[in-house]
């Protein structure tokens, strides 16, 4: 199995009840049920106020490198990538366990 980590970190001046950030989460809320290689998926807004933390976060499985691949060039996480890029930076850890 591979696990998928990606968090994200809204731009200054952007904040989290913008239309386009809701859009956002929503779509990366969706996101799991959309690509058959998932296997496990959870993504949430961060709870706590601290200078190190990021907003937003995915935790996600696949079950190896080609389910992995699959799922980064399906349409719908391009879709949900794309939206991102436009008011937030990311991170992303992907290892096997």
């Amino acid at each position: 199995m591979i696990r998928h980590l990606v968090l994200f970190k809204l731009n200054e001046g952007v904040s989290r009840d913008e239309p386009r950030v809701v859009a956002g989460a929503e779509a990366f809320k969706e996101l799991g049920g959309q690509v058959p290689e998932v296997e496990f998926w959870e993504c949430a807004w961060n709870i706590t106020d601290r200078p190190i933390a990021y907003d937003f976060a995915i935790n996600s499985a696949v079950s190896d490198r080609d389910a992995l691949q699959r799922y980064l060039d399906h349409p719908a996480h391009q879709a949900g990538v794309a939206q991102w890029r436009e008011f937030a930076t990311r991170v992303i850890a992907d290892y096997e366990f």
